[in-house]
Parts: structure tokens; C-alpha cells; sequence
């Protein structure tokens, strides 16, 4: 049955419902009346695009400190082991590079961030390697190198300097104190690094021990060129000149050079010297032809490549973000490569064009003397693996860093990587073994802990955040604390 227009009319002409009251109590204390509802869209569209961008940030960096702390937690049981007074904790070399197109800052954050927690796990002494600009880090590698074969009994015309370093190993080989045994390693951070790494090495090894000449300034002295043309031809100069004043025009412009030659040396005094990186001993074009050291051990220590992602330009910011909400996954890759460089328990050579896969896997004491290579042509690119490490990172290079200068006439960021197959040979990189593996996983799904200790009970969240803010003190803490007595007391 259809409305009637009477009650139409009176149905809208009713009175809203008046608003509920609201809490005597909040009246009392005169909180206003709240009336929850939706947001708006646009609010809803602020608070969905922050809460998901931050709920990423928030879950990579929990992924990230699991990743880390269980790489810690697998080496960490090295820092428990006793040592003997008369020995020095076993040392790793890190070879750090500033990025190219950007400064030393980022590269030692990537380092402190990422490397340094593993190390300071396993209580492992570290000593790095810097570079601030090209050709450092391949200066300071083929230096110490040198320094070496030097000790080792190879005669060489430099004189070494006496420094701080040198004067601590002569103290300690006085006392008797030895470094600990076990296998060293080198971690190279960046391939920009590891490409000065390979140069370094081959120039230590394979080049001489001397320093090469300084190239022979042919300049001619300002003012004497014309005169010395005159009196080689023996033609008075263009304005009729006598042989007097020809010797006196002669006689001037050398004390002229004279004078700006001691200008230019009190200058030298004056200013520092550039710290500039040392030029070449060798050339890759020369490898082949160079002589083997009698000191070249018969396999060098692990050389562990870790990746160094880098990205510059407003342009890569969509990457660059993308990175940054994913450090997770690179905290995983790298503490994969710094365990195994810390506990060496397995190494295998470097693949090349004959490498067969049976062989990959090899422990730290088995025999690693290279196999006997006759041929020392250059290789090309891509027959070892050493030239193909980190290789993607050199496509995000600044586009600064790919321009050669007409003087350049090698750049070792530039260059292509050559290997010497005598060198090559002997190099080996430390992995995992498949036991640390399996042990690093059932770390990390929290079924075991560090060798010979047992999980500690978890702690609440607040209790985290009561001791974090300075309000309590945790129970390892209290545990550790020592008990002092009351001299109060015992005075009194």
C-alpha cells in the first residue's frame, strides 16, 4: 500500500537525532566528544602510501640484522678461542677504494656497515689498504709486495726508511712474538679495487725492485734558445749584434735560468709534495716477459672480492631506492663472503678456460700447488675468472670516470683486466663449506647458537626498550658487574 503525501511530508520535515552524549567522565575532565569515522580519500591516500613505504623500511632492517647476526653468531666462536701470550691474533687485509665519482666517505660506511660487524664477531685484527684516488690501492699492494721479497733476501738499491710499523715487527721479533697460525686472506671491496688488486699483484711479483728512472726534462731554458740558435750557426742575432754582446745575452739568460731554477726548488720546499700514487714498475704488456722471483710461494693467500654496488645521478633514483629498501639481500651476499674469508676452512682456485667442476671444492690443508702453464701469452678477455668478478658494477661508473685523456696512457679502472698465468695460478678464493652452511641456516632459524654456548632466553620488547633508555640494566650486565663491599662499614 503506497504512502499517503500527509505522512510523506511529515516524514521529511522530522527533526534529526540528536547527537549521543558523550562520556560524563570526559566531560569532566573536558576531553571533547570524539566521533570516530573514515578519514577522507585523500588522507586515506597519504596514510596508505607512508605506512607502506615505511613498513618496508622497517621490515628490511630487521631481514638485514638477522642476515648480519647470524653471520656473526657463525664466526663468533673464534673470539672464545685461547691464544698464546707470545702470539698475535691472526690479521686479514682490507683493500678499500674511494668509488669512482665520489669520495672516501661512502666507501669506508660500506665497510663499517656491512664488513667491520663480522671481523669485530670473530675478534680477528684487520689492517686496510685505502686509495683516495686511481692507482693507490695498486701502489700500496705492489709496495708491500716488494717489501717482502725484499726481506726475503732479493738484492735491491733501495735503502728502506725506518718506520713505525718496522720498528714494532723488530720489537716483537726480538720478544718472540709470532703471528697465529692459520691461512690470511684479503678482502678487496669494489671492482674498481680489485682491478687495482691485479695490478698490484703482478706488479709486486713480476716487476723489478728498484724504482724505474725519472723521465729526462729536455726543456729549454726561456730566453737562451734563440742565442744558443745564433751562435751554433754562427750568425750575429737579427739586430746586428757584436760577439760581446752576444756572450753578455748569453751570460744573462743562464743566470735568468739559474735563478728561476732556485725559485722552483724553494718552491718545492715550500709547498708538500703531491700524494699522488707511484708510477708503474711494470706494464701489462711486459708480464710475459718478465723472470719469476725466487720468493714466489707456490699459492698466495685467499682473495675474497666483495661487491661495492654504487649509483650516482638524480636519473638512477628508482635504483638507487630500490637499493635502498633491499640492503637485506646485499648483508646476506657479503657476510656469506666475509665468513668464509674468516674461517678459510675451504678455498678453491679461480675458474679459467680448463676448469672442470669436480675439482671446484678443496679444503685449506690440501696441497695447492697450480698446475704447471708453459704458455705466457696474453690472455683474453674473459678466459679467467678473476677478469669477470664484479663485473656489473663497472656499468653504473659515473660517466666521468669512462672519459680518457689523450695523456692517459693507462688507466687501471679503464683498462682491461690481464692476467700472467703464472700469477693467475696461484690465486684462490676461501667459500663455505657445505657443514658452515647448514650451520649458518639452523642458525638462523634459531635451532642452534654459537659453538659451545647456548641460547639465551629471549627477552620481552619492553624489557629491550627499559634498558635500552637507561632505566635498568640487562641480566648479562648484573651478572658481570663485581660486588664491591661496604668500606663504609668496615671503616666504621
Amino acid at each position: 500500500m503506497a504512502e499517503s503525501p500527509n505522512s510523506a511530508a511529515s516524514g521529511a520535515g522530522e527533526p534529526k537525532a540528536a547527537p549521543k552524549p558523550g562520556n560524563p567522565a570526559f566531560r569532566a575532565l573536558g576531553i571533547p566528544n570524539f566521533r570516530f569515522k573514515l578519514p577522507s580519500r585523500n588522507w586515506m591516500i597519504f596514510w596508505t602510501v607512508t605506512g607502506s613505504f615505511a613498513g618496508a623500511i622497517i621490515y628490511d632492517r630487521r631481514e638485514k640484522r638477522r642476515a648480519q647476526q647470524k653471520w656473526c653468531d657463525l664466526v663468533a666462536h673464534l673470539a672464545t678461542e685461547p691464544l698464546p701470550v707470545e702470539q698475535m691474533r691472526r690479521k686479514l687485509t682490507v683493500y678499500l677504494a674511494a668509488p669512482p665519482g665520489d669520495g672516501m666517505r661512502v666507501a669506508r660506511d660500506h665497510f663499517k656497515e656491512y664488513v667491520k660487524p663480522i671481523l669485530t664477531a670473530a675478534a680477528l685484527d684487520y689492517t686496510v689498504v685505502e686509495g683516495r684516488r686511481e692507482g693507490d690501492v695498486r701502489a700500496g699492494t705492489a709496495e708491500s709486495i716488494r717489501k717482502l721479497r725484499r726481506k726475503a733476501g732479493e738484492q735491491s738499491t733501495v735503502v728502506p726508511q725506518p718506520t713505525v710499523e718496522s720498528a714494532v715487527l723488530d720489537q716483537r721479533e726480538r720478544m718472540g712474538i709470532q703471528d697465529e697460525p692459520g691461512p690470511k686472506g684479503d678482502l678487496v671491496i669494489g671492482r674498481h679495487t680489485w682491478k687495482e688488486y691485479i695490478r698490484g699483484l703482478h706488479e709486486g711479483w713480476l716487476g723489478p725492485l728498484d724504482p724505474p728512472p725519472p723521465p729526462v726534462d729536455l726543456s729549454v731554458p726561456e730566453g737562451t734558445e734563440e742565442t744558443t740558435k745564433n751562435i751554433a750557426t754562427g750568425e750575429p742575432s737579427g739586430n746586428q749584434e757584436n760577439v760581446e754582446t752576444l756572450d753578455k745575452t748569453l751570460e744573462k739568460a743562464e743566470e735568468k735560468a739559474e735563478e728561476k731554477t732556485e725559485e722552483k726548488a724553494e718552491e718545492k720546499k715550500e709547498k708538500p709534495k703531491s700524494t699522488g700514487p707511484q708510477p708503474a714498475y711494470i706494464y701489462p704488456a711486459e708480464y710475459s716477459s718478465a723472470s719469476l722471483p725466487p720468493s714466489l710461494p707456490e699459492s698466495f693467500d685467499n682473495s675474497v672480492p666483495v661487491e661495492f654496488p654504487h649509483i650516482l645521478g638524480f636519473l638512477n633514483t628508482p635504483i638507487r631506492l630500490y637499493r635502498y629498501l633491499n640492503e637485506r639481500h646485499m648483508a646476506e651476499n657479503i657476510g656469506r663472503e666475509v665468513a668464509a674469508a674468516v674461517l678459510a676452512a675451504s678455498s678453491r682456485p679461480y675458474r679459467d678456460a680448463s676448469f672442470s667442476t669436480d675439482s671446484q671444492l678443496s679444503g685449506a690443508s690440501l696441497d695447492s700447488t697450480p698446475s704447471p702453464d708453459s704458455s705466457l701469452s696474453e690472455l683474453s678477455h674473459g678466459n679467467y675468472e678473476q677478469q669477470e668478478v664484479l663485473e656489473a658494477e663497472e656499468k653504473e661508473w659515473h660517466k666521468s670516470v669512462h672519459k680518457r685523456d689523450e695523456a692517459d696512457d693507462e688507466r687501471e679502472w679503464l683498462d682491461d683486466i690481464v692476467l700472467d698465468p703464472r700469477i693467475a695460478s696461484r690465486m684462490r678464493t676461501a667459500i663455505l663449506s657445505p657443514d658452515d652452511e647448514a650451520r649458518s641456516q639452523r642458525i638462523f632459524n634459531q635451532q642452534e647458537y654459537i659453538l659451545g654456548e647456548e641460547r639465551p632466553a629471549p627477552v620481552p620488547f619492553w624489557k629491550h626498550l627499559w634498558v635500552k633508555y637507561g632505566y635498568g640494566e640487562d641480566e648479562e650486565t648484573i651478572r658481570k658487574k663485581p660486588i664491591l663491599p661496604n668500606v663504609d662499614e668496615e671503616d666504621a
